[in-house]
């Protein structure tokens, strides 16, 4: 409603009408979501404080009655134990609960309140209790009101395994999985025929598509461990520590850029071949996690452990003329200290420091106590002159030619000159860390010392260091509840989409809840009990026939399971976007499998780098690389933190601007243009239609290979039927329009088989590009 040229009066008087007529709105609002019944859901026979009542308390009332004490009303505290059974401050005879007697109890009171000034959540909250949970808040007092700590900060307890269906259950895994599916009513899919699963764990633990030769000899093995030969085969694979590195980049920030707007180069490609060597050599996860936090911290560390602590040096650094050096140190060190609590705790550090974490027992001085572990490096800011800023980014070593040749020899280095990469180093004096208030970089407040949350488990200096030696220490504790559940969540995402807890990166009060919480906790015990080894826990879960089932899909099971949370069927994943170019490449016969080394510039479309720099330093235009390093895996191209490879973004990969444990899955038409139109994938296609011309084969034999190539299955008659149709179409096509033909097989720089009939090349090389536009082609 419009005021403009009323009197004062008669807009004062309008603008009360709208705000009477907001409040009726909001009363209105809250009353139908107040009396809305949750559809579907059963009262359970007894209420879980964990599973059941603090998910609704963090969502409605840790806001405004949670840890964060900047922020509490009322002096009431909801989050702990103390909090929810304390006498009322102004009526000490009354209590919030009263176990057993929800009429008593002043929090349900609140909450069935017609008066709409007293009733919780306030009405002009926008938040509401449904009549449900109102009756699941009442039966849990009802019930006695037991209260229990976060399920994430228990230690994992061992647990007892179900004993269902025999005849379907492998392992543990299986016999969790099958006991939670029958208590929803389900069953599991059939396992999947031997073709769709070779493709299946071969993208999944190599990343590369299985070669003709690989599908036939599994496909005529009929003995009873023919699987598992497959899968030992794979995990022995020089390509299976880059297959496992991917989403370990992802979570460690890693560019060759610095970030900023100038985005100078910088070389962390070392410490990307420390990460791949260390999943191939299979490093315990404790000693993994151990060298990338602390490895210079241990007793006579060799330059390898000091190189593995690169990772906490990933973060971007600034080269901006005129900026604070001091407010760009202390952004570095908030960097380290929230990828340390997300990368190996899955807890959002970064909310508590400006405040207490609205919703998590982390205050801020527990922030800036675990900040202090990472606040005694001497480094600068800001770097200087951009030219050289692989080298003014102290502290740092050198990669030089006798350590190729010694302990690191699996560093893939090809120039003479030596190769700078930043580590960590402590200064030999204590750095004081204090709480900056509200987060700014200069407000000290309070002095702290060296700590951690202590919520999630005590630091005893008695037995820790007071260093990052300590606090990996402290974190690799078989005491700590969090770092192998964390971890295992994370693998177990990689094969299945989903972590047991969704929220991988948030195992806090507003994480979701685990779907498996037992299985969970087996995996985290079994984990560490087994030596913390990586290979041996992806074994186990490859080999399982949930992993092996099927991805069909019936109606029922879409109805009762549209997300497939009880994994009664295998998941349908587009491959991320390094599989998808490594797809490209090792199907079509260009990939070069070189391991490590510098990262390479494929092609990409003019003028993003330029439009997007400040055009100064080495970085400012794209020079494309060219020959074999054109043709590497994805995750080797060269990764700008301003102008990430448009390509993988494309397909949702990491900005590598800060720590992620989980890509977004996208589907927009930008990425079938991309498949239909990008270079590689016409280079790709027409290297594979020329290779299949000069093998003394018909039409249709060219069709199957190429189809067994790329989807990795025989084509069916229907699928060959459609094909050979639109081969002769455009044989035809080609053959009345012979420079359309001629400028199609133009693409790319790979050099060119001699084949004479340009139309049926042409055709040929159609085909085979339609075939990498199948859905299947990058659908695992």
């Amino acid at each position: 409603m419009a005021t403009k040229g009323l009197s004062k009066p008669a807009r004062t008087k309008v603008i009360a009408i709208i705000a009477v007529a907001a409040a009726a709105v909001l009363a209105t609002a809250w009353w139908a979501n107040k009396s809305t019944n949750m559809a579907g859901a059963a009262m359970p026979d007894v209420v879980d404080y964990n599973f059941h009542i603090r998910p609704i308390f963090s969502d409605r009332c840790f806001k405004c009655h949670g840890p964060d004490a900047n922020h509490r009303k009322a002096n009431l505290r909801l989050d702990t134990e103390e909090g929810l059974f304390a006498a009322l401050k102004d009526a000490p005879d009354e209590h919030v609960i009263v176990p057993g007697e929800p009429d008593h109890s002043e929090l349900y009171r609140r909450l069935v309140e017609s008066d709409t000034s007293q009733v919780m959540p306030p009405v002009n909250s926008n938040l509401a209790v449904s009549e449900f949970e109102v009756k699941l808040i009442k039966k849990w007092i009802a019930q006695g009101a037991k209260y229990q700590k976060h399920w994430a900060f228990v230690k994992p307890q061992v647990r007892d395994v179900p004993e269902p269906d025999p005849d379907w259950t492998i392992n543990e895994i299986d016999k969790f999985v099958l006991a939670k599916m029958n208590a929803q009513g389900l069953k599991p899919n059939k396992q999947a025929d031997k073709e769709r699963l070779l493709k299946r764990v071969s993208m999944d633990l190599t990343g590369l598509p299985p070669t003709l030769q690989q599908q036939e000899s599994f496909l005529s093995d009929e003995s009873a461990d023919a699987y598992e030969k497959v899968v030992d085969r794979l995990l022995a694979s020089k390509h299976y520590g880059e297959r496992m590195a991917v989403p370990w980049l992802d979570a460690a920030r890693y560019a060759d850029s610095h970030g900023y707007q100038d985005d100078g180069l910088r070389t962390m490609w070392p410490w990307r071949d420390w990460v791949i060597h260390a999943f191939n050599e299979n490093y315990p996860f404790d000693k993994f996690a151990l060298w990338q936090l602390a490895g210079d911290l241990l007793p006579n560390p060799t330059k390898e452990m000091v190189l593995a602590t690169g990772f906490n040096r990933n973060h971007k650094i600034t080269q901006e003329g005129g900026v604070i050096d001091e407010e760009y140190r202390i952004e570095y060190v908030t960097d380290r200290t929230n990828t340390f609590g997300k990368a190996f705790l899955a807890l959002t550090f970064e909310c508590a420091k400006c405040h207490d974490h609205k919703y998590d027992p982390i205050s801020q001085k527990e922030y800036f106590s675990t900040f202090a572990f990472f606040n005694q490096i001497n480094e600068k800011g800001l770097l200087g002159d951009i030219q050289l800023a692989s080298l003014a980014d102290r502290p740092r070593i050198q990669i030089t030619e006798e350590d190729i040749k010694g302990i690191l020899n699996f560093i893939n280095k090809k120039q003479k000159e030596d190769v700078p990469v930043m580590v960590m180093r402590d200064s030999a004096v204590v750095r004081p860390t204090y709480v900056l208030t509200r987060g700014v970089y200069d407000a000290h407040g309070e002095e702290v010392t060296f700590d951690v949350p202590k919520a999630i488990y005590p630091f005893d200096v008695k037995v820790y260091e007071k260093n990052r030696l300590g606090l990996a220490k402290w974190l690799i504790s078989k005491d700590n509840p969090l770092t192998a559940r964390v971890f295992v969540n994370r693998i177990w995402q990689e094969f299945f989409g989903r972590g047991i807890v969704k929220t991988s990166g948030d195992f806090g009060m507003q994480g979701e809840l685990p779907t498996h919480p037992e299985l969970l906790d087996w995996l985290a015990v079994d984990f560490m009990n087994h030596g913390w080894d990586v290979k041996r826990l992806v074994k186990q879960i490859v080999m399982t026939n949930t992993y092996r089932q099927s991805a069909e899909l019936s109606k029922d099971k879409l109805a009762a399971d549209p997300d497939n949370i009880y994994l009664s069927r295998a998941p349908r994943l587009r491959l991320s976007s390094e599989l998808i170019k490594d797809h490209v490449l090792a199907s079509s016969g260009l990939l070069v499998e070189e391991i490590g080394g510098p990262s390479v510039k494929p092609y990409q479309p003019k003028g993003i780098w330029e439009s997007a720099t400040s055009g100064r330093g080495v970085l400012a235009r794209y020079n494309q690389d060219h020959n074999e390093d054109l043709y590497r895996r994805g995750m080797y191209n060269f990764f700008k933190r301003t102008v990430p490879p448009p390509n993988m973004l494309m397909f949702d990969a990491s900005s590598r601007d800060q720590c992620e444990v989980k890509r977004m899955r996208t589907n927009t038409p930008l990425q079938a243009l991309v498949m239909m139109n990008e270079p590689m994938m016409l280079e790709a296609s027409r290297v594979l239609a020329e290779r299949l011309m000069i093998e003394s084969t018909g039409a249709e034999e060219k069709i199957d290979k190429a189809f067994r190539l790329i989807i990795c299955r025989k084509a069916t008659q229907k699928e060959k039927a459609l094909l050979k149709k639109y081969y002769s179409e455009e044989k035809q096509r080609f053959q009345n329009d012979r420079e359309a033909a001629k400028s199609f097989i133009m693409a790319g720089e790979y050099r060119h088989e001699q084949v004479n009939d340009v139309a049926t090349l042409a055709a040929t090389m159609q085909i085979v590009h339609t075939i990498y536009n199948m859905d299947e082609a990058i659908t695992k």
